[in-house]
């Protein structure tokens, strides 16, 4: 399936899943950052389903202890990565999706303003899925032909101190160069 048709911000090889937690871009906004995480629900748990409900509001609250944590949370990503490889999508690439949280890279803050948010399956620390990289690699790339993709970084270089996704077991070596992109889209290593 290629990853390079697009429709009004959203990728055709993704299975979509509509987000109502969105806004639109503020005006000016330059969609040049892309942010990696790691998610699990509950955290080391996988491919049954929460995350996708955590980002369409429908997650049942008490189903696990864990889910008490993080209760009433209304939180959105553009893409989802699962173990498998599988990429969804929650909200378009034109809007402004809820993953980043307080934030500042490369002199802005706010950086849900300008960023595309890539969730990938995984525990923050862990290793990630040959299958995600494969993905991975190919959203980039992608996005990096539909927008103008200029930095690439975590959630741990956006919001240090706060968050460690994705954390010591994502590769960043093995993305640069599976992406081939110069060594300043990246954060420092």
């Amino acid at each position: 399936m290629s990853f390079d048709i697009w429709q009004q911000g959203w990728c055709q090889a993704a299975e979509k899943c509509e987000s109502p937690n969105f806004g639109p871009r503020p005006p000016g906004a330059v969609i040049d950052l892309l942010v990696v995480h790691s998610i699990s629900l509950p955290p080391g748990e996988f491919a049954n389903g929460a995350v996708q409900q955590l980002f369409t509001n429908q997650l049942d609250w008490d189903a696990h202890p864990y889910f008490q944590s993080i209760r009433n949370l209304e939180v959105s990503t553009h893409f989802f990565i699962e173990r498998t490889g599988k990429l969804w999508q929650f909200v378009s690439c034109d809007q402004r999706a809820w993953h980043a949280g307080v934030s500042s890279y490369r002199g802005r803050s706010n950086c849900n303003d300008d960023a595309i948010g890539i969730e990938l399956e995984g525990l923050e620390g862990n290793t990630f899925e040959a299958a995600q990289y494969d993905s991975l690699a190919q959203l980039c790339l992608a996005l990096g032909q539909h927008y103008p993709i200029a930095h690439i970084a975590g959630h741990e270089h956006i919001a240090p101190g706060r968050k460690k996704d994705p954390g010591s077991g994502f590769d960043w070596v093995l993305l640069k160069k599976i992406v081939a992109w110069p060594h300043q889209f990246f954060p420092e290593m």
